[in-house]
């Protein structure tokens, strides 16, 4: 039995056998696509490459958050299970509170379960990170928890080394970002004519920034790598003894080009790749590839 739970959001977008492995509590986002919402009653449900297919065809699906009455329900279920005092630690890790207001759900939700049961100490970090960014915070957590680390001693270490998990992602369709707000329209238009490809990557409060702009998918996978080696600093060794994280929409093989350019530059052999989520990828599109990864600043 772990000395403490780690929970986090289904944004993360580690792979579903991680989560297994390491007993992590989730809390689920809803993503609604032609008329149906999926959420974690019916997640399972929905096959990733179905869901982009489906995006490929048109089909644009839209999200919602957690709510503090879903969330209250999450925790107080994950309490009902447990009995001994260090097993009502909760470490909650949650998705970018500039992003989502899922961080202030949960916040809320673990205030009233902690009036309500003064024995459980909940702790939510607000990540400030999306997708695998988020998921590599709580690698960390894990990591730290499997060294025999505190609640809180993890919790502090999370809490000051935000700033250093690294975000840099490039998008495939930017009529995504102008759905989003995160380009204009004119700007979608004439850069997919123009086969310009946005880099972007996500600011010290959590929100998608762009950082440059490339033409060609060939450059804009290498644009990831080169801010890499920009970012990651001192941090170097840090990678090459842990993990970086790659995550994509349906394009496996780029994620694999961009896994073997960095094992080419920095020696790193030590990868998670995984697909990126329905709520996450509702937002980026088909296509998309981000990187991951331990650096001196965002």
């Amino acid at each position: 039995m772990f000395n403490f739970k780690i929970m986090t959001d289904t944004t993360t977008d580690l792979p579903m056998s991680y989560i297994k492995e390491n007993d992590l509590g989730l809390m689920y986002l809803s993503c609604i696509m032609d008329g149906k919402t999926y959420n974690g009653d019916n997640i399972e449900e929905l096959n990733l490459k179905d869901f982009y297919r489906m995006m490929r065809e048109g089909k644009m699906p839209t999200t919602s958050q957690v709510n503090p009455e879903e969330a209250k329900e999450e925790l107080e279920a994950y309490l009902e299970t447990v009995n001994g005092a260090e097993e009502k630690e909760i470490l909650y890790i949650a998705f970018s509170s500039g992003l989502s207001g899922t961080y202030n759900s949960v916040k809320i939700a673990a205030d009233d379960v902690m009036e309500e049961h003064p024995e459980c100490k909940i702790r939510v970090v607000d990540s400030l990170c999306a997708s695998m960014g988020e998921g590599l915070l709580v690698y960390q957590a894990v990591q730290l928890r499997k060294q025999g680390k505190t609640m809180e001693e993890t919790a502090d270490w999370l809490e000051t080394h935000i700033q250093n998990v690294v975000h840099v992602f490039t998008v495939d369709d930017l009529f995504h970002l102008y759905r989003g707000g995160r380009v204009s329209k004119t700007s979608a238009v004439l850069g997919t004519v123009a086969g310009i490809k946005p880099v972007l990557h996500v600011d010290e409060e959590g929100r998608l920034i762009p950082v440059s702009k490339v033409r060609g998918r060939k450059k804009s996978l290498n644009r990831l790598v080169d801010y890499m080696e920009e970012k990651q600093g001192g941090f170097l060794k840090m990678n090459q003894e842990g993990m970086v994280f790659i995550s994509h929409s349906d394009a496996l093989e780029d994620a694999e080009q961009v896994r073997d350019e960095i094992k080419r530059r920095f020696g790193i052999e030590n990868f998670m790749i995984s697909m990126i989520g329905p709520v996450i990828g509702s937002h980026t599109g088909t296509g998309t590839i981000a990187l991951f990864f331990m650096g001196e600043e965002r």
